[in-house]
Formats: C-alpha cells, sequence, structure tokens
C-alpha cells in the first residue's frame, strides 16, 4: 500500500517537472498567463458597466470549465488524454472571453494558439514498463527465435499521432502487471520506421488508426486490435476494452496448460470481444 503511495507521488512529481520544463506546456501556461496582466490593464479603461458584465462571464466560463475538467477527471482513462482535454476547454474558454473584451485580442490568442500548435506537440508518457523497444530487426529476431516468450503482444505507434501519445502510458503499465515467461511486450515506432508499417499491413494515411497491436504467438499473428473498422465505428481508442482483452489473454496464457481442448483460444477470446 504503502508503495503504490509512493510511486504514484513520484508520478505526479515527474508530470509536473516535466510541464514545468517541456515547450509544450510551457507555452500554454505563458499563453493562459498573459490573460492576467491584459485583464489589468484593461481594467483601466473599461466602462464600470461593461466590467461588471465582462466578470459575470468570465466568473461563468471559471464554473463551466471547472465542471467540465471534474467530469474528465472522473471519465479521464490516462493523465496524458485528461491534461489534452483541459488545455482544449481552457483554450475555447480563453477564446471565448477575450472575443468579450475585444475581438482583436481574441485574433491574438488564435495565433497564439496556432503557432503553439504548429511548433509543439504534448510529450508522450516517458516510462517503459517491462516493455521493449525494438526496431523491427530485433522484432524478427525475437519472434523467429524459439527461446523467447511463446506469445507476444507489439504495439506499433507513431508519437506524432496524439492519440498514441495520449494512450502511451497504458502499455507499459499493463506490460509490468502482465508481462511473464510465456507473454512479452514490444513497442515499434513507425514514426522511426515508416517501412514497417506496410510489412505488417498497417496503413500510415490517418493517425486515428494508431495505436495497432499484434498478438504473435511462436512468431506468427494470430489476432490484432483494434480490428480494420476500428476507424468507422469510433472516434476514440477504446482504452478500457483493450485492458480487458490483455487481461484475459494473460490468464489464457498463465493458466494454458490447464485448459482442454473445448476451451477457447487467445484469438477466440479477443473476436469475441
Amino acid at each position: 500500500m504503502e508503495k503504490n503511495q509512493s510511486d504514484k507521488q513520484l508520478n505526479s512529481i515527474t508530470l509536473l517537472n516535466q510541464m514545468a520544463s517541456d515547450a509544450y506546456y510551457l507555452f500554454h501556461f505563458l499563453a493562459f498567463f498573459s490573460y492576467i496582466p491584459v485583464r489589468c490593464s484593461a481594467s483601466h479603461v473599461l466602462s464600470p458597466p461593461f466590467s461588471s458584465y465582462l466578470l459575470h462571464r468570465e466568473i461563468q466560463a471559471v464554473i463551466a470549465f471547472s465542471l467540465l475538467t471534474a467530469i474528465k477527471m472522473v471519465r479521464k482513462e490516462t493523465w496524458e488524454a485528461f491534461i489534452a482535454d483541459t488545455l482544449f476547454f481552457a483554450k475555447i474558454f480563453l477564446f471565448g472571453i477575450a472575443l468579450v473584451v475585444d475581438y482583436h485580442l481574441a485574433l491574438w490568442y488564435l495565433l497564439v494558439f496556432l503557432v503553439v500548435y504548429t511548433l509543439t506537440q504534448q510529450p508522450p508518457y516517458q516510462g517503459i514498463g517491462a516493455t521493449l523497444q525494438l526496431t523491427p530487426l530485433q522484432l524478427e529476431a525475437l519472434l523467429t527465435d524459439g527461446n523467447t516468450s511463446r506469445f507476444w503482444l507489439v504495439e506499433y505507434r507513431e508519437l506524432s499521432s496524439s492519440t498514441c501519445v495520449q494512450t502511451s502510458r497504458v502499455f507499459p503499465e499493463l506490460s509490468i502487471t502482465y508481462s511473464n515467461k510465456n507473454l512479452s511486450f514490444g513497442v515499434v515506432d513507425l514514426g522511426l520506421f515508416p517501412n514497417t508499417a506496410e510489412k505488417f499491413g498497417i496503413s500510415l494515411g490517418s493517425s486515428d488508426k494508431l495505436p495497432k497491436y499484434i498478438l504473435f504467438e511462436n512468431g506468427v499473428e494470430i489476432t490484432r486490435f483494434p480490428e480494420m473498422d476500428f476507424e468507422a465505428k469510433t472516434s476514440t481508442f477504446p482504452i478500457t476494452k483493450m485492458c480487458e482483452v490483455i487481461d484475459i489473454l494473460a490468464k489464457e496464457v498463465e493458466f494454458g496448460k490447464n485448459l482442454g481442448d473445448d476451451e477457447e483460444t487467445p484469438l477466440e477470446m479477443f473476436d469475441a470481444l
């Protein structure tokens, strides 16, 4: 219990340090903080009725933003996704308040946010857990080597994709829980090795198609998740469903020697979900 609490505190400290040092978070903080001196300067030239009206709108924006943030906090699946959504809401409300003050100010913030979006990117989760960061040659060697794990679950991702960034902590944390002598976890960055995507039938035409998870048994692909039609069914990555899939697979691998021929295979379990 104490170890879990210390790990959570360490993760929080690491996240705060990253937010203070990374350009993505730093530029967002400076953009939001800049409203304070702008507001103080504008208060001297605004009429009392308009100042009262603006304050009323600011209070409404803060309350609405707080409610949305609380909802996202309860429903969050990863901290990266929560932070990305929170910053997105904050930009919308700041633009709206700036539009009330003056449309020139709103256009200025819009330009600032476009520049930040162009020049920076949200950093992914830095932990690797029990995963192996693999090149295509290393993956091929591991899959063909009969002395390695029976099952390999490989994540194919591209860190220029916002979805991959927001789900980047899920796979390492799952690997810590479920990695064993029969089930190993690997990661291949398609941003570094784009030619690998075609080999495994992964399209890089849309970042929404990543991350992709492929399960190998004795070097042979037996299934992948999400399925090919995932993009047409939903616009959000089903993290919870993926966790359920890996949990079932890990139990199958752990107790597989005791299963009879009539039991479901890992492939059937994947398809059932």
